[in-house]
């Protein structure tokens, strides 16, 4: 008897009860882009970094604001301090100073996951972000992360599979039920990363505006669009309409 199959099975029966959906967040700090993406319906949250803020050119909590403003769902914003109490300080006035969908990203480090404890302490939603192990995501979880975020993209980037590190962290929250903490799955680079985070449930993917478009795009869906619309309008010159 394969207990850890059964065990497995039960586990993605409670997921489907309590996770109705998964989460699609934007990986981005572009607002037109997240307006276009919003404009779906779909959209439940967006992920920035220094990286992303840097590409924007903006002001940084001016373009968190108004991202929060277009997405109502959670918006992480990254602490730049390295130490615990630079990252609580930078924590603390990031809530202040935004709207309260806006959620505090925090690198999986040992000050990160002191911080991570006084935040959620404080009532405060993280983001436990650089995150390329089990170890390092069950560490963040016990710290009260409300996400973690594994890098799949990154590690595939070594020459090894990253979607074995959502398959990891998912067979250790199998083990503890108890575990809140949502896995976020980052730096996706192409659609099927997406499809195989679904199978393995992972909870949350974030990805760019360019894979939901991919996600979204089949020839054979143009195809028959097409066909449709041709044949339509030979019943609008038919006087058919």
């Amino acid at each position: 008897m394969n207990n850890g199959g059964n065990v497995w099975s039960k586990y993605l029966k409670e997921c489907l009860q309590q996770h109705r959906h998964m989460e699609f967040f934007l990986d981005t700090a572009d607002v037109d882009e997240i307006r276009e993406i919003a404009a779906w319906g779909i959209l439940d949250g967006v992920t920035t970094n220094p990286s992303l803020i840097k590409k924007s050119g903006r002001d940084f909590k001016q373009v968190v604001a108004e991202i929060a403003s277009i997405c109502d769902g959670p918006i992480s914003a990254e602490v730049t301090a390295m130490d615990t109490a630079g990252m609580i300080e930078q924590g603390r006035a990031l809530k202040a100073a935004l709207p309260d969908n806006v959620i505090i990203k925090i690198p999986c480090t040992p000050e990160g996951l002191a911080a991570t404890k006084v935040l959620t302490e404080d009532g405060t939603d993280t983001n436990v972000t650089l995150i390329f192990s089990a170890a390092q995501a069950l560490m963040a979880a016990k710290a009260g992360a409300t996400y973690v975020s594994p890098f799949i993209g990154r590690i595939d980037d070594t020459g090894h599979d990253g979607m074995n590190l959502i398959a990891d962290i998912m067979d250790t929250w199998a083990n503890y039920p108890s575990i809140t903490t949502k896995v976020l799955a980052a730096s996706i680079r192409h659609p099927t990363h997406v499809l195989q985070c679904i199978q393995l449930g992972a909870h949350t993917a974030t990805m760019p505006a360019k894979i939901f478009r991919q996600l979204m795009k089949h020839p054979l869906t143009d195809r028959g669009l097409e066909g449709f619309m041709r044949d339509w309008a030979e019943v609008e010159k038919a006087g058919n309409a």
